[in-house]
C-alpha cells in the first residue's frame, strides 16, 4: 500500500519543491555539509535525492553531481529545477539499496531526508533494508571520502528531537553501529506570512502542524535537522 510521502512524491512534487525552496533561511545546512567534507571540486553522489534539495545546493562548489532517486516523478520536477539555474548534474532512476555506480565512485555520498523513509516502510525489517544503503554508501565513495546522512529532528517544535520514537531508534543505530557523528542545526522555513505558511506545508506535515503554525503565528516554521557524517 502507497503510504502518504510515497504518494505525495509520486504526485505533488512541484508543491513539494515550493515548500522545500524556502527552507533553510540562514544558510545552515551548506556549512554543515562541509564541516565534514569540503566539496570543492568532488564528485558527490546524492541518494534520495527528490526535487533537487542538495544538488542545487552543492552544484555550483563540486566538480560532479549524480543524483539519484526511486520516484521518476521527483526526478522531472529536479529536471525542471536544474534547467531553470542552468545546472549540468547528472540524474537517474534508482533504488538506494541497490547503486548503479562502481566501487569508490564518490568522494562524498549524501542521503538527505530519504534512509528514515525505510524505518517506516519496512517496519519487520528496517535494520536489514537500511543496512543494505549503508553498505551501498561504503561501497560508493573512494577511500579517504565522506557519507553523510541528513534526517528531520522535528518540524514545528523549538527544541530539536526524533519526532517519533522509531525514527529515534534508526538515529542511535546509524551512530553506535555505524559509526557516524551527529550535529543538529536549524534549518527553519521563512514564508511571506502564517497563511502561506498553511498552504505551502500542510499537505505534507498534516493539520496538526497547520493549527500549530496558526496558533504561534509562525510565517517563520522552526525546523530542526541532523546531519550526521563518517569520513573513511
Amino acid at each position: 500500500m502507497t503510504d502518504h510521502f510515497e504518494e505525495i512524491y509520486a504526485t505533488r512534487a512541484a508543491e513539494y519543491h515550493r515548500m522545500i525552496a524556502v527552507e533553510d533561511v540562514d544558510g545552515n545546512l551548506l556549512p554543515a555539509l562541509e564541516r565534514i567534507a569540503p566539496l570543492a571540486g568532488k564528485k558527490v553522489l546524492d541518494l534520495g535525492s527528490g526535487s533537487g534539495r542538495v544538488p542545487l545546493l552543492v552544484a555550483g562548489r563540486a566538480a560532479q553531481v549524480l543524483a539519484l532517486d526511486l520516484s521518476r516523478a521527483m526526478l522531472r520536477e529536479q529536471k525542471a529545477q536544474r534547467d531553470r539555474v542552468g545546472g549540468n548534474w547528472d540524474l537517474v532512476q534508482a533504488d538506494m539499496r541497490w547503486l548503479p555506480v562502481p566501487d569508490r565512485w564518490a568522494e562524498v555520498v549524501i542521503a538527505g531526508w530519504a534512509i528514515g523513509h525505510l524505518r517506516g516502510w519496512f517496519a519487520a525489517d528496517w535494520k536489514q533494508q537500511t543496512g543494505y544503503v549503508l553498505e551501498e554508501m561504503h561501497r560508493a565513495v573512494a577511500s579517504g571520502g565522506a557519507m553523510i546522512i541528513l534526517e528531520t529532528m522535528t518540524t514545528g517544535n523549538l527544541i530539536p528531537a526524533p519526532p517519533t520514537k522509531e525514527l529515534a531508534e534508526y538515529y542511535q543505530w546509524i551512530e553506535e553501529y555505524w559509526g557516524f557523528s551527529r550535529e543538529v542545526i536549524q534549518t527553519d522555513y521563512q514564508f511571506s506570512n502564517v497563511e502561506e505558511a498553511v498552504a505551502y506545508t500542510e499537505f505534507f506535515f498534516g493539520s496538526e502542524l497547520a493549527a500549530a503554525i496558526r496558533r504561534h503565528g509562525w510565517a517563520r516554521l522552526p525546523e530542526w535537522t541532523g546531519v550526521w557524517g563518517k569520513v573513511v
